[in-house]
């Protein structure tokens, strides 16, 4: 018996397009129609994810898994009934892009939909981050963060600077690390994100007008830490070469502005 031709099959960016032609019985096309498209922004989510891998221990591949989305003003105003849909349909197409590709993310894909200060009509903005909200894990379904051509602003927004420089407080445990500066400070490192910075927002604060109020963030599961570069007007280098997401090894260099800091484990 004859068979027909076989199905390609379906991408990630159709399954997508398919489940926004039933959104809202079509009214979130009307939305959109001139201005931003969604898969303009999962692409951009595609393309966040790709340029921000870090590889972990056992050669898997660490991806954000938390994406923040800035529309601007009017898109946004328009799109706010529909907000939550959309994210919950962008994170569930994350997801899906993030298995195949078999990558590694914690815990489930976060998508925020933000009201865009600045960005003009159909301009919008992608920031994604590893949020450390659980074990790291295979994505194997969602639950429910390149700017090039959208917009090349900051990625986070700038906080002022205060007094009170030191290390971020304590708050429990897995392996003992830690970073050391040139002149022999310690800054233990605790379970949990950790923000590097100058700025009053920051956890571990450095007095070095070369480093952005939130420059780098240092994410640590207890087993490995990631080294993440927060959109920093400098950049972050670790043993010299600049980097965007890097999971750290004992021994690492990391400079940012003038300062530098030797990565340490204990046990």
């Amino acid at each position: 018996m004859a068979s027909g031709p076989e199905e390609e099959p379906v991408s990630v960016l159709q399954r997508f397009e398919k489940r926004l032609e039933g959104l809202v019985e079509g009214a979130f096309a009307k939305v959109f129609k001139g201005v931003v498209h969604p898969v303009e922004i999962l692409n951009a989510m595609q393309r966040e994810a790709e340029a921000h891998k870090a590889i972990l221990a056992g050669g898997r591949t660490l991806v954000p898994n938390r994406y923040v989305i800035d529309l601007s003003p009017y898109d946004h105003s328009r799109l706010a009934p529909y907000a939550a849909a959309l994210a919950q349909e962008l994170a569930q197409s994350q997801a899906e892009f993030i298995g195949e590709q078999a990558w590694t993310v914690y815990g489930d894909v976060i998508v925020e939909v933000e009201r865009g200060e600045g960005l003009d009509t159909g301009m919008f903005r992608v920031t994604a981050e590893v949020y450390t909200g659980g074990d790291v894990a295979p994505v194997s379904a969602p639950g429910g963060y390149d700017q090039g051509g959208y917009d090349a602003g900051p990625a986070y927004p700038a906080y002022d600077q205060g007094g009170g420089y030191g290390p971020p407080p304590g708050h429990g445990g897995g392996r003992n690390v830690r970073l050391v500066s040139g002149d022999g400070r310690t800054y233990p490192l605790q379970m949990g994100s950790t923000v590097i910075g100058r700025g009053d927002q920051a956890n571990l604060r450095l007095p070095d007008v070369g480093i952005s109020r939130r420059h780098a963030r240092l994410d640590f599961d207890g087993g490995q830490v990631v080294l993440t570069d927060l959109g920093s007007t400098n950049g972050t280098m670790v043993n010299g070469q600049r980097v965007s997401a890097v999971a750290l090894n004992p021994g690492d260099m990391i400079q940012l502005g003038t300062t530098t800091l030797t990565f340490r484990v204990d046990g």
